[in-house]
């Protein structure tokens, strides 16, 4: 970023450059065509250019493409600063489709700078989401059922983005809901080690091991019997709650899993708390679910 003693030393990067009397037509009337530009007009010199430089910089940035800045020293490149009649700097010029079409003199307060960049990026086309879109669509999918849909179109985000943590976390779940749990490890297995430990990767994880668990817990109405004959028998109870989570009742799950946490902690090695925290790790970290169930475990924990 610009230090505030000179406005003009950041580093140009693709959204902000150094202009030039010479880079003008390319850098700013042909740019427009595509995203409208804003024109800095600055000098060394110049106390309130001190201010607004940081300022405008950090307000482009924000709009994330949307717009562009060029600076121009208007000291070292005369030549369309006195065309655009440029009579005292800073001075702020924005094009679009090649015409100026607004602009303003001096130091602006920087929300006012917000609202000008803004308004400017406005001007230019719709932001293209891409995989952004596609990964939305690809959970509609799965919120409606259309499981092997949505798989098709994680698998093709992935082929753009080979990284996509969301998108491998997607194909995993895709394939548990298809009931695939050998595909769903593999597509785990597969994922990169950079993006190992991403919270979507890691949700996939957990939910993986609930549905190799659920696989083996037995009938749902057996399991409610065992645990109503022998309420201490902390297996049965543990695997009731995997059926349970098998059958999208997660809060049941958790019920089931505090109870025995309740009635001993250190069974099987803390096995309850375990289970608890795979299913806190499978489900949004905001889930209300979750967030009641953390708080009645740390409950029993500092009873």
């Amino acid at each position: 970023m610009l230090g505030l003693g000179d406005p003009q030393t950041l580093a140009p990067s693709e959204h902000i450059v150094d202009g030039t009397d010479a880079t003008f037509m390319q850098d700013v009337i042909e740019a427009s065509q595509n995203v409208p530009v804003i024109v800095d007009f600055w000098a060394p010199w110049c106390g309130p250019c001190k201010t607004l430089g940081p300022a405008i910089e950090a307000a482009v940035t924000k709009a994330g493409g949307r717009v562009k800045l060029v600076k121009i020293d208007v000291d070292a490149n005369p030549q369309f600063a006195g065309q655009l009649r440029v009579q005292s700097i800073p001075t702020v010029y924005a094009f679009h489709q090649g015409q100026p079409v607004d602009g303003f003199q001096g130091a602006l307060p920087p929300s006012e700078i917000d609202a000008f960049v803004d308004k400017i990026a406005g001007m230019g086309p719709e932001p293209d989401n891409g995989l952004d879109d596609a990964v939305e669509a690809a959970e509609g999918m799965m919120t409606d059922g259309d499981y092997a849909d949505a798989a098709e179109t994680f698998a093709a985000i992935l082929s753009e983005d080979g990284s996509h943590a969301v998108a491998y976390g997607g194909l995993v779940r895709a394939h548990i809901a298809l009931d695939d749990l050998d595909q769903a490890e593999a597509v785990l297995n597969g994922a990169p080690a950079e993006i190992s430990t991403d919270a979507a990767i890691e949700a996939a994880h957990a939910q993986l091991t609930l549905a190799r668990k659920a696989a083996g817990a037995g009938p749902l109405d057996d399991l409610r019997k065992a645990v109503d004959a022998n309420p201490d028998d902390h297996q049965a109870r543990i695997d009731l709650a995997t059926a349970l989570m098998a059958n999208d009742d997660a809060e049941a799950a958790i019920a089931e899993l505090l109870e025995s946490f309740r009635r001993d902690q250190a069974w099987n090695e803390g096995a309850a708390r375990a289970e608890l925290f795979t299913i806190f790790d499978a489900l949004p970290p905001a889930d209300p679910v979750v967030l009641a169930g953390r708080r009645k475990l740390s409950s029993i924990i500092f009873a």
